[in-house]
C-alpha cells in the first residue's frame, strides 16, 4: 500500500513547475513510516526541560545574549517533512525552474518529484533536531526534534535516550544562540543564496557567494560543536565518538547518498570548524569565540578558517 501511495503520488503529479512539490511530500510520506509519537509526561517535560538547560548555560559558557524560538516542536517523521518541504521549495524552486525547459516536461516533472520526494523522505528519516532559521521566509524561526529518529538512533548507538535527547537540544539551541546573536545572519546567507541562484539563472556559477556561503556554514556548524562540547552539563566523549562514526555513513549506499545530498561537504564543515573555534577558544575563552557573531566582518575568511592566528591577529578582544 505504501508503495502503490508513492507511485501513485508522482504519476498524478500536476501543474507546469518543474516539481509537484505537494505530490513530493506525499512521495516522501509514503515513503518511511511516521514512527511512534505518544509521548509520556515524562518525556513531555524532559524536552521542555533540556531546551531550558541549554539556553541558561550556553548563555553563561558563551555570553551570549538570545532567546530560543516560540515555536519548538516535538514532530515524528511526516510532520518534519510536512515542515520542511516548503522550505525545501523556496531553496531550490528557483535553481529547478532554470532547467525545467527540456523535452517531456510531464516526463521531467514526474521525475524531479519523485527524486525530490526520495531526498526528503531520506532526510525526514535521519534528521534528530533542526534550529530552522526558515531562509527565505517572512516567518519566526522554529525549533524541532524528530523523536522516533532520537530514540532510533540512541538504541543503535547503545547509549543512554534521555542523555542523547538532551545532546541534540544543546546543539540545536546553540544554533538558536548563533542566529539570535548575530541577528544580521540570516539576511546574509539569504543574500549570498540568491547571489548564487541568480548566477546560475544566468548560465555562469558565481563561486564567491557559493564560498562565503560555504564558509559561513563552517563558521556556524564549527562555533555549535564547539559550545555543545564546552557547556553540555554531562560526560561526551562517547557520544562525540559515536556520533562521528556515524556521520561517516555505516554503509555503501549511506555514503553515496550523503555525498549526492552534500552531507559529506557538511562533515567537512563540522572538522574544519570545529579546529578553528577550538584554537581561539583555547586563546581567548568562547566568549572571545562569540566575537564572530558581532557582525559580518568578524567572521573568519576561507584562509582564516585554516589559520586561526590570523584572525585572531585581526579581530579585537
Amino acid at each position: 500500500m505504501t508503495l502503490f501511495r508513492a507511485v501513485r503520488a508522482v504519476t498524478e503529479s500536476e501543474g507546469d513547475a518543474p516539481v509537484d512539490w505537494d505530490a513530493a511530500g506525499e512521495v516522501a510520506k509514503a515513503a518511511i513510516d511516521p514512527g511512534e509519537l505518544s509521548l509520556t509526561e515524562a518525556e513531555e517535560i524532559g524536552y521542555a526541560e533540556d531546551v531550558r538547560a541549554a539556553r541558561s548555560r550556553i548563555r553563561e559558557v558563551a555570553e551570549v545574549e538570545f532567546d530560543v524560538p516560540d515555536a519548538i516542536e516535538v514532530q515524528n517523521r511526516h510532520h518534519w517533512i510536512d515542515a520542511n518541504t516548503p522550505t525545501f521549495r523556496r531553496v531550490m524552486e528557483p535553481v529547478v525552474e532554470e532547467f525545467a525547459n527540456g523535452p517531456a516536461p510531464g516526463l521531467a516533472r514526474s521525475l524531479n518529484t519523485a527524486t525530490t520526494g526520495g531526498m526528503l523522505a531520506f532526510l525526514g528519516n535521519n534528521v534528530l533536531g533542526q534550529y530552522d532559521p526558515l531562509l527565505l521566509a517572512d516567518e519566526p524561526h522554529a525549533l524541532y526534534f524528530v523523536h522516533p529518529n532520537i530514540e532510533k538512533v540512541a538504541d543503535l548507538l547503545d547509549v543512554d535516550r534521555e542523555r542523547f535527547r538532551r545532546w541534540i537540544a544543546f546543539h540545536e539551541v546553540t544554533h538558536a544562540a548563533e542566529f539570535g546573536a548575530a541577528p544580521w545572519l540570516s539576511g546574509y546567507l539569504e543574500d549570498a543564496m540568491l547571489d548564487g541562484i541568480e548566477s546560475l539563472s544566468e548560465g555562469r556559477l558565481e563561486r564567491e557567494a557559493l564560498a562565503e556561503v560555504n564558509v559561513a556554514m563552517t563558521a556556524v556548524e564549527g562555533y555549535a560543536e564547539l559550545v555543545m562540547d564546552r557547556a553540555f552539563d554531562d560526560e561526551y566523549d562517547d557520544l562525540r565518538r559515536k556520533l562521528d562514526e556515524r556521520r561517516g555513513g555505516s554503509t555503501p549506499v549511506g555514503k553515496l547518498v550523503r555525498k549526492l545530498l552534500g552531507l559529506g561537504m557538511k562533515q567537512e564543515q563540522y572538522e574544519r570548524g570545529k579546529a578553528f573555534f577550538d584554537a581561539v577558544a583555547d586563546d581567548r575563552g568562547v566568549h572571545g569565540a562569540s566575537r564572530v557573531w558581532e557582525s559580518p566582518e568578524y567572521l573568519p575568511s576561507d584562509e582564516e578558517l585554516d589559520n586561526p592566528t590570523a584572525w585572531l591577529a585581526r579581530v579585537p578582544k
